[in-house]
């Protein structure tokens, strides 16, 4: 295993660790806001992926490619509809 793949590897573990503990203290009356201010960090990882699809030149590659584009695409779309949701609430009803 390279040491470039290791640091990867610790980053992203890291990040998966620091990122739980952080969401599982969240409210569940601040989980909605939230929901929606992650939109931005979901389509930033959509930018990241049309980026990496420059450099993909392998099947794997390419398989890795379409399931992170895909996983992206899902949360900004749920997190767009939880947001309209969460909105709908505040209307006024005719």
């Amino acid at each position: 295993m390279s040491p470039l793949l290791m640091a990867d590897l610790t980053v992203f573990v890291l990040a998966l660790l620091v990122g739980f503990e952080v969401i599982s203290k969240v409210p569940a009356t601040l989980h909605t806001p939230l929901m929606s201010g992650a939109n931005a960090i979901h389509g930033v990882v959509v930018v990241g992926v049309m980026l990496l699809a420059a450099d993909v030149v392998t099947t794997g590659g390419y398989a890795l490619l379409f399931v992170a584009a895909f996983g992206a695409a899902m949360n900004v779309a749920g997190g767009y509809a939880v947001t309209d949701r969460m909105l709908a609430m505040f209307r006024s009803r005719p």
